[in-house]
Parts: structure tokens; sequence; C-alpha cells
């Protein structure tokens, strides 16, 4: 029998040999004893690899459709947000290598511990919305726009939005307590402590709150999540962590105590929070809007407080004081008024262009001006003190790009300053009326040239 012809099964009593292994098989029998052919037939091929299919996680691709098909918009919103204030700061001070960068961050609502307790009480919000250059701006707004939508689609817009403002207020609150002038640093209280009050910008704290979120997400619920979400989240965001501790140990203006201020907050909200699981109904509790609804008129309010303060905050060669002498029928609080203007206006000069020519005569004029009472005898001290600091700055070796000592000298002359202006503020409002000296009122004019 030719290989192209049909096999044909034995007939019954008479032996056969099987075709597959060549063995005898009996007469009436039909398998083969040796191989376990049937009918002495070779068994089918085995299927080959063209045929086979891959086998995927249905578990894991049900959960992930469930989750990832969830719209994500606030994640989009914080985008737009924060380039949209960043390009007004950018504008406002003609660029991150402009010398009104640093102050024009400040007028926006950067943290300085020294307004804060000022009572600018919003430098605990709108720092999440600033950033200190376009590398920064970038950086974290790619870290937002890979966590961002993870963890509103695990747990719904409105805690989304609730568990952003709170983690990024936790990080900036965090950079606050752990601000401590004169203190001695060594390697390892140099991770969180600072010795000085440096100016604070950044959604850092906020994207570690998202870390933190989804690193206590995924061993919170572990039993119940696909093996693939287990192994992105819980412990698989260990590595984003203590890569990120590393960092902040090598690069001394990374601000790590914001970044574990966002990170313990973020962990603390995912232990006592539940997530939306996949076919629950999509409504959600009124709490959690109310919530949302607070955290959006916080930022809301707080970044109102801004405008209404930029005027008296903003640092710039050409705006000399707020403070305006109306009865010139009292000399000395004329006098007084303007030597405090000549000594800002060379303070300014010389943060801002290092131009140090104007603080001898500002300091000699106050140094003559007449004492009106203790309370402007000490703002008088302070602000010699500050014009001292400004010509040590100013006359500084420097190169022509400015280093990381030379930016964190500005930023805490800047923020000192900005305190001293609001006691000195707080001074004219109390005791200025005594001699003629008050808050001076902008006219629409100048509003209009500083837009």
């Amino acid at each position: 029998m030719s290989e192209s012809q049909p096999y044909q099964p034995p007939s019954a009593g008479r032996p056969s040999v099987c075709r597959n292994c060549g063995a005898l098989i009996g007469a009436g029998e039909t398998d083969c004893a040796v191989c376990g052919a049937q009918g002495g037939a070779a068994p089918p091929e085995p299927t080959t690899t063209r045929s086979r299919r891959p086998v995927y996680d249905r578990e894991t691709m049900r959960f992930a459709r469930a989750i990832l098909t969830r719209p994500a918009p606030f994640t989009i919103v914080f985008l737009v947000a924060n380039i949209f204030v960043f390009l007004l700061i950018y504008l406002q001070s003609g660029g991150e290598n402009s010398s009104l960068f640093n102050s024009a961050l400040v007028a926006f609502g950067a943290k300085t511990n020294a307004l804060i307790n000022a009572g600018q009480w919003w430098r605990l919000v709108t720092p999440i919305f600033l950033h200190g250059g376009v590398i920064h701006l970038l950086m974290n707004m790619y870290g937002l726009w890979v966590l961002g939508p993870y963890v509103e689609r695990l747990y719904g817009s409105a805690k989304f939005v609730f568990f952003w403002v709170l983690t990024g207020v936790a990080g900036v609150l965090g950079s606050y307590l752990t601000v401590r002038p004169g203190m001695h640093l060594n390697m390892a209280s140099r991770f969180l402590f600072k010795n000085a009050d440096i100016a604070s910008v950044g959604a850092s704290g906020a994207l570690f709150g998202l870390i933190g979120v989804l690193f206590v997400f995924g061993i919170k619920f572990r039993h119940e999540l696909p093996d693939g979400f287990k192994r992105a989240f819980g412990t698989g965001m260990l590595p984003t962590i203590l890569l990120n501790v590393f960092i902040g140990f090598t690069i001394p203006v990374i601000d790590n105590a914001a970044h574990m201020g966002g990170l313990i907050a973020g962990a603390a909200l995912a232990l006592v929070v539940g997530y939306k699981r996949p076919g629950e109904r999509a409504s959600v509790a009124v709490f959690w809007h109310v919530l949302q609804a607070a955290a959006l008129l916080l930022v809301v309010v707080s970044f109102t407080m801004v405008a209404l303060h930029y005027r008296t905050t903003a640092l710039s060669p050409n705006d000399s004081s707020a403070i305006d002498s109306t009865d010139k029928g009292e000399p000395d609080g004329a006098v007084f008024l303007k030597a405090v203007e000549q000594g800002l206006n060379a303070f300014l000069n010389a943060v801002n262009d290092r131009d140090a020519s104007a603080i001898a005569p500002a300091l000699k004029a106050l140094e003559s001006a007449p004492s009106l009472d203790k309370e402007s005898d000490v703002l008088r001290g302070e602000l010699k003190a500050l014009l001292n600091r400004a010509h040590e700055f100013a006359t500084q070796e420097f190169s022509q790009r400015e280093n990381q000592r030379d930016r964190q000298q500005r930023e805490a002359l800047s923020a000192d300053i900005l305190s001293w202006m609001e006691k000195y503020k707080q001074w004219v409002q109390t005791k200025g009326k005594q001699h003629g000296i008050f808050l001076k009122q902008p006219t629409p004019t100048k509003q209009a040239d500083k837009k």
C-alpha cells in the first residue's frame, strides 16, 4: 500500500503492524500495546505554535477595562491650571532667568514662613500651582499626567480633587514646619530641615500624595486585585519612592519635607478611604462632592487673596512702596517716609540688579530721619540690617550665570523684605495716621500699566 493511499484499519482476526512504531498488533486487537496508537494509526500531530493563541490574565483585563475606561477630567484641569499660572509668572517677570522671576514667585504665592507668620495663610495652598522653572514644571506635570489618571479613575473625580489639594497643602505644611533658622545641619538633618526661610514652590508634595495613595491602595486591597495591578501598585511603588528619596539626598535644593508631608498624607487618606470598584454604581456620596467643592473653593479664594495683595507684595525697582504721605503738615512723617522709600529702592536695586551704589545714601537717610515712635525705630533698624545684607549680596563675587547659592540668598532676602513690608503696613495702619502717613490708594492708570 503506497503512502498516498488512505489508511485502512486491520481486519479482525488477523495480526497487523502498527504504522506508528512498527510493533506487531495481535489478531483481534485494535490498539498498539507498545505506543498506544488506536488502530495502529499514528497519533495526531501536536498543535503547532502557529495555531496557539496567547493566554491572557482575564481577570486583569476585565479589571483594567472597568477602571481605565473611566474619565479623568480633573487631571487635565490641574495640568492646565499649573501651566497657565506658570505662563502668567513667566510673562510678568520677563522669564525664569530674569532677576525678577523669584520675586514674581513670591508675589504669586510662594511659601515663605515669614509671610505665612504675618497672616498670609493662603501661601499654604498657592505653592501647589507654582513652579520654579520650565524643567521643574515639565517634570511635575509629567508625574501628574502619569499618576493622576490612575488615582482619579480608581477613586473618582471628587475624591481625586480632595486628595490633590489636601496632600499638596500637607506638603507645604511639612516644608513650613521644618524651617529652623540658625539650626546646625548635618547630612541626616539636611534631608528634611532648612536653616533659612527660602521660598518654596511646586506640585511635588501633591504628586507624592498620589504615590502614597497608590502604595497603600495596592497593599490594602491586594486580596481582591488581579495580579497585574498587584505588581503595578502597592510594593510596586517602592522603587519610585526609594529613587526619589535618593535624589532628595543628592540634590540640596529639593524640598524633601514637602515630599514626605504629601506622601504621608496620601498614605493616611488611602488607609481610610475606599476606592470605586468595577461595576459599582456611578453615584458618589454627597459628602465627597461637598469636600470636592470645598477644596476647589479653597484654591479659588487663595488665588483671590494673591490678587488682592499682589501690588503690595510684588517687588520691582519701579515700585518704591505702597505708602504715601498725604499730610505735608507733618514734616517728621514725610522725612521718615522718604527715607524708607529710598531704602526700599536701594534694596531692590541691590538684590535685583546687583547695584549697591544707592545703599550708602539710603543708610545715611535712615540714620538722619526723625524718630516717630518705638515701633518705627525698630522697623528702621530692621531695614538698615536688610540693606547691609543686600550690600553684601550685591558686592560679592558671582558668575554671569546665577548659581544655587546666589539663588538661595536672593530668595531669602526677598522673603525677608516682604515680611518687613507686611510689618511696616501694619504699623502704618495702626500708627501712621498720627504722623500723616497713610496707605497709598493705587490709581487705575497704574494698575493698567502694571498689567
